[in-house]
């Protein structure tokens, strides 16, 4: 089954609240490809989540944005579909 990215994220976004997190859609005016989510988990863990549909690609500009993330010190990923947004849950779980 090949599920919608707003599935993905609507899943992803009720399992995070469910483990007493918060997952803000973010847009940042002016800057072009920053990730779907900011991820904020208990214990101060703090993610940037690109969303994609199973076997997706980011966007140049998506990959670039993720990479200054990481550079910063920054945990930023892209989860594709339902299997790697339930591995990201399982690996956030305390």
């Amino acid at each position: 089954m090949n599920e919608r990215e707003r599935d993905v994220e609507k899943w992803l976004r009720k399992e995070i609240e469910k483990m007493g997190g918060l997952a803000f859609k973010w847009t940042s005016p002016g800057n072009d490809g920053v990730p779907d989510r900011i991820v904020i988990l208990p214990g101060g863990r703090v993610h940037f989540v690109e969303l994609k549909t199973d076997g997706g690609k980011p966007r140049p500009v998506q990959v670039w944005q993720l990479e200054r993330l990481r550079h910063l010190g920054c945990n930023a990923e892209v989860i594709r579909g339902m299997d790697e947004a339930r591995e990201f849950i399982r690996r956030a779980r305390p």
